[in-house]
């Protein structure tokens, strides 16, 4: 996994760039001592995973994140727990606060390899898209799709699923077919191209919703098979509309 280090304090570079080359499997592709540095070098090489400090002079570690049109995963590191909140908004891997235990920063390692496994096994599926079945015709209506969960290819017929959750950068299909949820590493909007619109509805911004499935809607929530769904303000009025209510 390539990784790049940047953190404007030395000491705590050398101790994170260490680490790396202690645990083996990371490739150092550079240390820097400003994000704007990095941000140049990014844009000629390819990075899995950043680590980054977050108070840097010229431009502070969240504000680069969210600069960079193409994310890799990153790890925050710094000495400020009061950030922990935007990071994570931002989809960050992890938050580490420093002093940074090793036995903390390999979890954190370790998470972000799997992500980048799920992401990766998931490219094919992508190129895919969601053909049509064998026999089938432009015209006729799909009723299933294909989604990449883990290492396999996994066919969900449209009726069984109940309901979509949003998970950071992962996607949950709530199913009829088991309790246990379908993850994916999928966007809304993906997903969404794929779902057929007369069935289903986003109402809120971690939750699309298959229509047939709802039992009630109490006040602010759909209530399918016991969960209650919240229902964005944004998206009330379309819903409503759509319901007829």
């Amino acid at each position: 996994m390539k990784c790049i280090i940047i953190d404007d304090e030395p000491l705590a570079l050398n101790v994170i760039k260490s680490y790396c080359e202690d645990i083996g499997t990371l490739e150092i592709m550079g240390t820097y001592t400003n994000a704007v540095e990095a941000m140049q070098v990014m844009q000629s090489q390819e990075v899995d995973l950043v680590f980054s400090d977050i108070e840097m002079p010229q431009i502070n570690g969240i504000d680069f994140i969210k600069a960079l049109d193409k994310k890799p995963l990153f790890i925050f590191t710094t000495a400020y727990p009061q950030y922990a909140l935007e990071g994570f908004e931002l989809n960050a891997v992890d938050y580490l606060v420093k002093p940074i235990p090793f036995s903390r920063f390999l979890k954190a390692v370790n998470r972000a390899k799997e992500m980048l496994q799920l992401k990766n096994n998931a490219k094919p599926f992508h190129n895919m898209n969601v053909s049509p079945a064998f026999g089938t015709t432009s015209t006729e209506k799909k009723t299933y799709m294909f989604v990449k969960s883990e290492y396999d290819n996994v066919k969900i017929e449209f009726q069984e699923i109940k309901y979509v959750q949003g998970l950071k950068d992962y996607l949950k299909i709530h199913t009829t077919r088991s309790n246990k949820p379908i993850l994916t590493l999928m966007s809304f909007k993906e997903m969404q191209t794929h779902l057929p619109e007369e069935d289903f509805f986003r109402v809120h911004k971690s939750f699309i919703v298959n229509i047939g499935r709802i039992d009630s809607i109490q006040r602010s929530k759909i209530v399918i098979d016991d969960i209650r769904i919240p229902i964005g303000e944004s998206y009330k009025s379309d819903f409503y509309g759509r319901i007829g209510l």
